[in-house]
């Protein structure tokens, strides 16, 4: 493993990119590959996943080429999962290897993508450990966590979402913006029960609970549940920002919120004016509108009033 740490390293600002299997973490690369190569930034994307096949963007660096899931799995005999694992502790164990590699691309803005596996980000130390030598390489990385925003049409999956989240938080250890993808499927198998800003950003979850109470199999389970949301609401760190990669708009968001993080819009990398300073320093008061148009564009709208819909809940 490398050990390097020393001052040489240039001052380089980027994004790792991680959440569940089929959250859209290799779409949002080649979608935010596509839309900072537009506004004129330099970017390469570096491909963590070693069982990512047919990528969809253009990589700078290949984790293949160091291992590859299949190779693991055939000559150590393991599942998918220990197969996974493994890959990752032997990135970690050569460390010098990737080292080398992002060398090439010292005056660039860099992408992660990362595997899907759970785990990896909420108690496995090899890919937090990964995170960590980066930083000492003088990389300024911001953690975005996709996560399928339909889940928010069923209370207790997002209770769940919102434990990962929390839980990955806590255990990677980056600036980190959460982020829900898919935007135009949010309602593709159920209703919102509450506005989106609700869920966005993460408001009274007894409101929830006393949703989830309704239905019979986890009316048994309200003890633990107001357990969790108690646990999710102490430590009141979890937030979302909605997304569709193919609304510019929606991309704008989920950038301001990353370059603010990683503090990307705070450099001289750029030529900055007094809107762009202004956004980062409050952009938090413009959160509201902006999910509320969101909402107005995704979301379908009942047509009753607010009385009505709280006698519905």
């Amino acid at each position: 493993m490398s050990g390097h740490t020393g001052a040489t390293h240039p001052l380089r600002f980027g994004q790792v990119v991680i959440g569940p299997p089929g959250s859209g973490k290799t779409t949002y690369c080649q979608g935010m590959q596509e839309f900072l190569t537009h506004l004129g930034r330099k970017v390469v994307v570096v491909n963590m996943d070693p069982a990512n096949e047919g990528l969809k963007y253009t990589c700078a660096v290949d984790i293949a080429e160091l291992v590859t899931l299949d190779d693991v799995m055939e000559g150590l005999k393991l599942g998918p999962n220990g197969g996974l694992l493994y890959c990752m502790d032997y990135v970690e164990a050569n460390l010098d290897w990737l080292e080398k590699k992002l060398q090439l691309h010292s005056d660039c803005y860099f992408l992660f993508d990362c595997p899907g596996q759970v785990e990896l980000y909420t108690h496995q130390s090899s890919v937090k450990n990964i995170f960590s030598q980066l930083a000492k390489w003088n990389f300024r990385l911001t953690a975005v966590h996709l996560v399928d925003s339909h889940y928010c049409a069923d209370p207790a999956k997002f209770i769940s979402v919102l434990c990962t989240s929390l839980s990955t938080m806590l255990h990677v250890e980056l600036p980190h913006v959460n982020v829900l993808s898919k935007m135009d499927l949010i309602e593709q198998y159920g209703k919102l029960a509450f506005n989106l800003d609700f869920y966005t950003e993460v408001m009274d979850l007894t409101y929830l609970l006393d949703h989830l109470a309704a239905d019979p199999f986890f009316k048994k389970f309200h003890h633990l549940n107001e357990k969790l949301a108690g646990v999710i609401q102490d430590y009141s760190l979890v937030s979302f920002v909605p997304l569709n990669v193919q609304d510019k708009e929606s991309m704008i968001q989920v950038l301001r919120a990353v370059d603010k993080a990683n503090g990307y819009c705070f450099g001289d990398l750029e030529e900055r004016n007094l809107q762009a300073m202004m956004s980062a320093a409050v952009g938090a008061d413009f959160q509201f509108n902006s999910t509320l148009g969101v909402q107005e564009k995704y979301v379908e709208t009942s047509g009753k009033r607010v009385d009505e819909e709280m006698m519905d809940l």
